[in-house]
């Protein structure tokens, strides 16, 4: 006889595959579908083995929560950026909201080099060093949240928008993304429209900004930077929105 723990495995199988599917659909195409589901279902069978019964505490919302928490577990330890890379990342970030926010202004290349106290030519090193970076990663969104694996029957009355997927589709990060873009030197958002808008390769942006492939690295990383910077500044709010964000810049 199929103990409780069993019974609320097998029936709820289906609710993985659901929610991998909605989950795979907003990612990039390296990410399989079935090692989602893996992971989902460790979540589900640590959902069914934790669950108490309660009036105001659903097993599939609780297990919702749980089966997203461990997909979510399971891309972060995917994530393929050294943490050399991360750290140079947030140092540029750091300085630019610094000057950013002293300046009143986006700060150029050379006061951003001197507030690393760094020539030039070394933070453009650290730039190209630093490419990689997307404008948001999986702890980006759960910034601020609840932990994925909170027990929904402590709190069941937790916002159904209370998980990073939502938020990369929220209005308000679509609104600070616009807004963190427009911030942009000019020069920076020609080469995100570029890349984004019309689809060029990062040869055919040299050619027609005129620079070589190496700089359209740097000046990209840098726009990440300019952008993640503004991003965490900014309280962007959490609400339903029809559209999704550019999956392709961030």
């Amino acid at each position: 006889m199929l103990s409780s723990e069993d019974l609320l495995v097998r029936q709820y199988t289906p609710l993985v595959r659901r929610v991998a599917l909605q989950l795979v659909a907003r990612l990039p195409a390296n990410v399989e579908l079935d090692d989602l589901m893996q992971a989902g279902l460790m979540g589900l069978l640590d959902a069914a083995r934790r669950y108490r019964e309660m009036a105001d505490a659903q097993f599939e919302t609780y297990a919702t929560t749980r089966i997203r928490g461990a997909m979510l577990d399971e891309l972060r330890s995917q994530d393929w950026l050294p943490r050399s890379v991360r750290s140079k990342s947030r140092r540029i970030e750091t300085a630019i909201h610094e000057l950013t926010h002293r300046l009143l202004r986006a700060p150029s290349e050379a006061e951003i080099a001197d507030e690393l106290e760094m020539p030039l030519e070394s933070y453009q090193e650290m730039l190209e060093e630093a490419r990689g970076v997307q404008i948001l990663h999986y702890e980006d969104l759960a910034r601020n949240q609840n932990d994925a694996g909170a027990d929904l029957t402590a709190d069941p009355e937790l916002s159904a928008w209370d998980n990073p997927l939502d938020r990369l589709v929220s209005k308000g990060l679509r609104s600070a993304l616009v807004e963190a873009i427009k911030a942009l030197p000019e020069r920076e958002q020609l080469l995100l429209s570029l890349q984004f808008e019309q689809d060029l390769n990062q040869k055919e942006i040299s050619l027609a900004m005129g620079v070589t492939e190496g700089r359209v690295s740097q000046l990209r990383t840098q726009a990440v930077g300019r952008i993640r910077a503004y991003l965490a500044a900014s309280a962007w709010n959490v609400e339903p929105s029809e559209g999704y964000a550019d999956s392709k810049l961030i």
